[in-house]
């Protein structure tokens, strides 16, 4: 498999991870069958341009970052920190707080 498709495969993979659904869930919103969204992740099928804008709609990243071919640590990061932000901007300011009150126990001692 070429390069490019593999970091594709990958970061298809990933966003939806992040995004939190199955690969079958996927199917359904996009209008395929699960075993497309399968080997499209597994690099065996080219996906459509068509199709790379709503899962990048879906998953809530831009099309530029599913097609990017460099897939570094740092962008997957990245990618996370962001969904993590949109998810935490839904919340009220009172469910905001005890989330960042967890998050505050949750942190290893002498890491301030």
């Amino acid at each position: 498999m070429e390069p490019a498709r593999a970091a594709i495969a990958a970061r298809l993979r990933a966003a939806r991870e992040m995004a939190g659904l199955s690969q079958g869930q996927v199917a359904k919103l996009i209008g395929v069958h699960r075993p497309t969204i399968s080997e499209s992740e597994a690099g065996r099928r080219r996906v459509p341009a068509e199709e790379l804008a709503q899962l990048a709609v879906i998953y809530h990243v831009s099309v530029g970052w599913l097609t990017t071919a460099a897939s570094e640590t740092a962008d997957l990061n990245d990618a996370r920190l962001q969904l993590a932000a949109r998810e935490l901007s839904k919340l009220k300011a009172q469910d905001l707080d005890r989330v960042l009150k967890l998050l505050a126990a949750l942190r290893p001692r002498g890491t301030d």
